[in-house]
């Protein structure tokens, strides 16, 4: 009798943890709305911010950090949360016809997108993780400050990204995102930031 109170009591507790409830905890977290299911452009990402992932970045410091290093983010010997880095990876060329959806998603580089794509939140930059911790925009980053400010040219490069999804019900490759690049060319154009 008396583990069958505690089971219950336990269940009662557990249930409580998630935001309101009998024992009055705050509503559970809403995030924001964002732009759902809007995709981040591909293009962009593989140009633009995978050589960020692999650049030996100066940190406000005075050190020198790489995202896609060892011990941070790198996918085999990291321990550098959901973020993965892939640094093999190799570019594909998006306007190349043989490079259909299916090939490219089955790509390694696709694969560091997607690891991407999941600590962001489109169309939210400074909301998303893939921004606001290199930042210590409240929360912490294991890695420390990696970007001094958003002024900085690289956090610009994420930040524009972020903000810039494809058009609605346009996937992850919509040639609407090349202009993304000036010019709007993803083999040859120079990243925008603005």
């Amino acid at each position: 009798m008396a583990a069958a109170a505690l089971a219950a009591a336990l269940a009662l507790l557990a249930g409580a943890c998630g935001g309101g409830g009998p024992l009055g905890n705050p509503d559970d977290v809403q995030n924001p709305p964002g732009t759902t299911g809007r995709k981040l452009a591909f293009a962009y990402y593989q140009r633009c911010i995978f050589p960020l992932m692999l650049a030996e970045l100066t940190t406000p410091g005075g050190s020198t950090a790489t995202c896609g290093g060892g011990g941070c983010h790198d996918n085999t010997t990291g321990t550098g949360g959901a973020l993965r880095v892939i640094r093999s990876a190799t570019a594909l060329d998006v306007t190349d016809a043989a490079n259909t959806a299916d090939v490219i998603r089955a790509s390694d580089m696709y694969k560091n997108y997607y690891s991407a794509q999941g600590v962001t939140i489109p169309g939210e930059a400074l909301q998303s993780r893939l921004l606001a911790k290199p930042l210590l925009l409240n929360m912490l980053h294991g890695g420390g400050q990696i970007f001094g400010s958003e002024d900085d040219p690289n956090a610009k490069l994420i930040q524009y990204w972020i903000e810039h999804p494809a058009p609605k019900d346009q996937d992850e490759f919509s040639a609407a995102t090349y202009s993304m690049f000036s010019p709007a060319d993803p083999n040859t154009g120079t990243c925008k930031t603005e």
